[in-house]
């Protein structure tokens, strides 16, 4: 289940250090899409173990990251390896759309 969750004060050491690919979830409560993709992010979570950390950063307080990455419209699953964007994903997509995108970052 992607029960970690970033914040602006512990994104760098869980995020941007990390040793493995992370995804990132962008979301906030109030939004329906949000909502929607939310199981989708915890099965991938499930999915992927221990090759994928994955994580939701909830917009409404943690806004400084968001805006960082420039994050405009929820949810966005951004994928960070090594400390880098490698891949955003923007909107409601299905499983395997965000699987696609994640196996491509995970083989590169």
């Amino acid at each position: 289940m992607a029960d970690t969750n970033f914040t602006d004060q512990n994104f760098g050491d869980e995020v941007l250090k990390s040793q493995i690919p992370v995804l990132v979830d962008f979301w906030a409560e109030w939004c329906a899409p949000c909502r929607i993709v939310s199981p989708i992010v915890d099965e991938l979570s499930n999915e992927y173990g221990e090759k994928l950390k994955v994580g939701k950063l909830d917009v409404d307080t943690n806004g400084q990251t968001a805006q960082k990455y420039g994050v405009m419209s929820i949810p966005s699953l951004i994928i960070f390896k090594n400390g880098e964007v490698i891949k955003t994903m923007v909107g409601a997509q299905s499983k395997d759309n965000f699987k696609r995108e994640i196996d491509s970052v995970l083989a590169s």
